[in-house]
C-alpha cells in the first residue's frame, strides 16, 4: 500500500470526505458523492430525444438544436442542495463531477455527438467576483473532461448587472435579461454547433435570449445543457 493512500486514510478518521447528498463518510474511490446517491440521482435521459420537458421550453421562441438536463430539481428532493452546494458555498467540485457525469451521457447520445464547442452562461464581472467563480463555467469544465470538447468562456459576455430571478414570472425573466448579453471573438464559433450550459433551468428565459444572442453568430447551431431541470418551485 503506498504511503499517499495511508496518509489519506488516517486524515479521513479525523476529516472523513462525506458525501454532498446523505453526508454518509465516502469510500476509497468515491468522490464528491457516494455511489448509492449517484445511483439514485433522478436523471431525466432526456438527452434521447428531440422531444421534452426542457426542449419544449424553447418551442416557437428561439430556434435551438437540442436541450436537455441531467436530472430533475423537484421541490423536497435532497439532490436540490447539490446546486445551492455549487452556488453559494464554494463546492466548485459538485459543479465538475456532476458536469464530468453529465458529460458521459452526451457522450453517448446521438443528437449532441456533432457538438465542437462548450459556452457557459457568463455571470457579469461583479457577480463573478462576488461569488469567486461562474458555476456554469465550472459545470462545463466537468462536461470538457468527459466529452473531449473545448470550453469557449469568452465569446458570449454579459454586460448587465441584472436582479435575480427568482420570483419572476417568465416575461418578466426575459425583460430582466434582454439586453444582458453580447458577442466578442465571434469568429471562434461560426459554423460550428455549440452547447450552452448552465446549472438550473426553469422557465428556460435566460438561456433563451443567451441562445438568441449566439444564434446572431453566422451559421450556427445551438444546443442546451444544464445539470438541473426545475419544472415549478
Amino acid at each position: 500500500m503506498k504511503i499517499g493512500t495511508l496518509v489519506n486514510d488516517f486524515i479521513n478518521l479525523f476529516y472523513p470526505n462525506i458525501c454532498a447528498v446523505c453526508h454518509d463518510g465516502l469510500a476509497r474511490g468515491e468522490e464528491v458523492i457516494c455511489t448509492q446517491c449517484l445511483y439514485h440521482i433522478p436523471r431525466t435521459r432526456y438527452w434521447l430525444e428531440t422531444d421534452n420537458p426542457v426542449a419544449r421550453l424553447f418551442w416557437g421562441r428561439v430556434n435551438i438544436e437540442n436541450a436537455c438536463s441531467l436530472f430533475l430539481f423537484a421541490k423536497g428532493s435532497k439532490y436540490r442542495k447539490l446546486i445551492h452546494q455549487l452556488k453559494y458555498n464554494g463546492r466548485e467540485d459538485i459543479g465538475v463531477f456532476l458536469g464530468r457525469e453529465f458529460g458521459k451521457e452526451l457522450c453517448r447520445a446521438e443528437l449532441y455527438k456533432s457538438v465542437n464547442f462548450i459556452i457557459p452562461v457568463p455571470l457579469h464581472p461583479r457577480r463573478q467576483k462576488e461569488r469567486g467563480y461562474n458555476q456554469a463555467e465550472v459545470i462545463a469544465n466537468g462536461l470538457s473532461k468527459s466529452m473531449g470538447i473545448p470550453v469557449i468562456p469568452d465569446v458570449l459576455v454579459r454586460r448587465v448587472y441584472t436582479q435575480t430571478q427568482t420570483k419572476k414570472s417568465r416575461t418578466e425573466r426575459v425583460q430582466n435579461v434582454s439586453g444582458a448579453f453580447d458577442l466578442q471573438n465571434p469568429e471562434k464559433i461560426s459554423k460550428h454547433h455549440v452547447l450552452l450550459v448552465d446549472d438550473v433551468i426553469t422557465t428556460g428565459s435566460t438561456l433563451e435570449v443567451c441562445a438568441q444572442t449566439l444564434l446572431r453568430v453566422p451559421e450556427i447551431k445551438v444546443s442546451v445543457g444544464t445539470l438541473a431541470y426545475a419544472s415549478s418551485w
